[in-house]
């Protein structure tokens, strides 16, 4: 494997459980031969996205993807806009590695690590045209919640790196948490909430193992769509 899917930074507070999984001699085969190709650079330094993508186009972070799947999708369907994709799961770093070369995909950089420390570190202040945050560990007991990842940290740091007009936009299957969203960034000065609730999931957001799986329990996916405030101040 190379260095440049290693994690340069631990997060300040982890948000997100490591889980096992077995790699696959493909997936395997994928982090150390395509890094070159698809991995962002490593290191310390803010990001030149145009630059990185060799192009001034729309650049969205998807903060953890799983194994690549919805990612893939989203990346085809829509050629004219860059992808960041973060992940801490090594077996869906390697999916997805495999998964862009064999629909040569050039949208997508993919970084093996954690999502939010890059955008705190690396992402410039107006610089993202979007935030994508689908199923995010929901940290159901009482004693975890702290360790949710939508915080008002999170929504003002989101809020200083997303360009005037820019969106995030979570999907949950966990209804508290889908209320502490809402919450959370109705309360941020910088965003604009324009919808969180129950809707009929939205086009361009393919369906992704985690909400299959919250279906299939009874539970209720709600997606949360928040709009940088034009005249917002960055620089936090």
């Amino acid at each position: 494997m190379t260095e440049s899917f290693t994690v340069d930074h631990g997060p300040l507070n982890r948000t997100y459980k490591l889980r096992r999984g077995r790699i696959t001699p493909g997936q395997r085969s994928a982090l150390g031969t395509l890094a070159d190709r698809f991995a962002l650079p490593a290191g310390d330094a803010p990001l030149d996205l145009a630059e990185l993508f060799g192009q001034n186009a729309p650049v969205v972070l998807e903060i953890g993807f799983g194994m690549g799947d919805a990612t893939l999708a989203m990346a085809e369907a829509d050629p004219s806009t860059c992808l960041i994709a973060a992940d801490v799961h090594i077996p869906g770093v390697g999916a997805l590695l495999r998964g862009l070369h064999r629909r040569t995909l050039e949208n997508v950089r993919v970084l093996n690590g954690d999502g939010a420390e890059l955008l705190k570190r690396r992402i410039p202040s107006a610089s993202l045209a979007g935030v994508r945050l689908y199923f995010p560990d929901p940290w159901p007991k009482a004693r975890h919640h702290k360790r949710r990842l939508v915080d008002a940290a999170f929504a003002a740091l989101v809020a200083d790196r997303l360009a005037p007009g820019g969106r995030l936009h979570c999907a949950t299957d966990w209804e508290p948490y889908a209320r502490q969203m809402v919450a959370v960034l109705s309360a941020e000065p910088g965003l604009e909430l324009e919808f969180g609730g129950p809707v009929e999931r939205p086009e361009w957001r393919p369906v992704t193992k985690y909400e299959t799986r919250g279906r299939a329990r009874g539970h209720v996916v709600a997606d949360i769509f928040a709009r940088r405030k034009p005249g917002s101040v960055s620089g936090r």
